[in-house]
């Protein structure tokens, strides 16, 4: 029993699985025994029982209810987070996401399903768990207003003198270069073959542009130094700048080498004498390259404004990744249909890292100046007039039915969900 200040008991309260299993994940989260207790109503002795009981509690959730209707870890992640969106009111789409992969590495390294807290699984999750209305707040919605509003305004272009020309954006996605839509009969295949850790394979490309519409030759990080299919290739002879980490991340030492020796010359034989570069608000981005050159201003975004005003994140990488897709399918087909063609599935084995930067330079030279110019108009409204309307969604519902049907041709069943899916998969750093 718990015992208030006066000494006077308290009644007994009789705590479910799943109000054990919310105080467990809020612990984990951050939040102390002694926040939990108050909140509650509990001694802080009740709720620090119930975290070191955790893995029976664990056991116990594997054999309840809460499995019933949908099956896999992404039922158990659903069930958390309306506990978690109950308790903090709103929802945020990464928190499906760390949920999900929480539980993942629980279950161990070969548990092989994937998730992505796309807008369209979000809509799927309120309705068959009767959650009407809640809205994905997100980082989009989390913006700050009046940040957005005024944030490289007229001060800081009319103090530089700057033409659309001399400003660009750069910002960094990650791509699984070799990816198949789940449900397909490649991917499905691919699961049971020893090669399959090849369709998780993660890369880093850096894409940028100016207002203009001139676009930069991108920087692309991959785990290996010297991958086989370079064999007699010169790096410096591919459409990217190549470079190398183990994760492939974008790593600080990576981000100065790109902006002097690649960036700088780059922009320079543009003829332009001063640059102003706007930058997103992420880890891998070194505040001191602002001071690296004298004719480049280097502005990074506000942590709230950087989803609502980055340009790239505005359609551009969006259409490059599905760009990229409509690329490798056409080539898988072109493949299939020649003399002595082979079977999609040969031609997926033999997919490799020099394939995929060739599709990524055609990807991204694909990227129209529509878009490219669309892209600019929520953060220079300095230049609205110059601003034509892209409609981001269109856009991409245009290419993806493009790619399933060329997908079609192939044998695959995908449809544009499965495209989004792949789109929207950026994986963690």
């Amino acid at each position: 029993r718990d015992s208030d200040k006066d000494g006077e008991k308290r009644k007994r309260k009789t705590i479910d699985l799943e109000q054990k299993i919310a105080i467990e994940r809020q612990y984990e989260g951050g939040e102390t025994v002694s926040f939990r207790s108050r909140n509650l109503g509990l001694s802080k002795s009740t709720v620090s029982t119930i975290i070191k009981d955790s893995n029976r509690i664990r056991e116990a959730v594997k054999g309840s209810p809460m499995k019933k209707q949908r099956a896999g870890l992404i039922l158990e992640m659903e069930k958390l987070l309306v506990l978690w969106m109950e308790d903090q009111i709103e929802m945020h789409a990464s928190k499906a996401h760390s949920l999900f992969e929480d539980l993942k590495k629980k279950e161990g390294y070969d548990y092989d399903q994937t998730f992505t807290a796309s807008h369209s699984w979000f809509n799927r999750f309120k309705m068959h768990s009767n959650l009407h209305n809640v809205e994905l707040s997100g980082e989009a919605a989390s913006a700050d207003s009046k940040a957005t509003e005024t944030f490289i305004e007229d001060k800081l272009i009319k103090e530089g003198n700057y033409f659309p020309e001399q400003i660009f954006n750069v910002d960094e996605t990650g791509l699984f270069w070799k990816k198949m839509p789940e449900r397909t009969y490649v991917c499905n295949e691919a699961k049971t073959m020893p090669g399959y850790k090849a369709f998780k394979d993660r890369l880093t490309v850096l894409l940028g542009a100016n207002v203009s519409g001139y676009k930069l030759k991108p920087p692309l990080i991959y785990r290996s130094e010297n991958p086989r299919a370079f064999k007699n290739i010169s790096k410096a002879t591919l459409p990217v700048h190549y470079h190398a980490n183990k994760k492939a991340w974008m790593m600080l030492a990576l981000v100065e080498d790109w902006f002097m020796n690649c960036f700088i010359p780059e922009v320079k034989s543009y003829f332009l004498e001063k640059i102003l570069l706007i930058w997103g608000n992420a880890p891998g981005q070194p505040q001191y390259v602002n001071d690296l050159h004298s004719d480049v201003k280097v502005v990074f975004l506000h942590p709230k404004t950087t989803s609502v005003l980055q340009p790239m994140d505005q359609g551009a990488i969006a259409a490059f990744k599905a760009y990229y897709l409509l690329n490798t399918f056409a080539k898988a087909v072109a493949a299939t249909e020649c003399e002595n063609g082979k079977t999609l599935r040969e031609f997926w084995k033999d997919y490799n890292i020099l394939h995929c930067i060739r599709n990524i330079a055609a990807g991204w030279e694909e990227v129209t100046p529509h878009c490219m110019n669309g892209i600019w108009k929520k953060i220079l409204k300095r230049f609205m007039n110059c601003f034509k309307g892209f409609e981001k969604e269109k856009a991409l519902e245009d290419i993806s039915n493009n790619i399933v049907q060329l997908a079609k041709e192939v044998n695959l069943e995908m449809d544009n969900e499965d495209i989004r899916q792949l789109v929207e998969d950026v994986g963690e750093e």
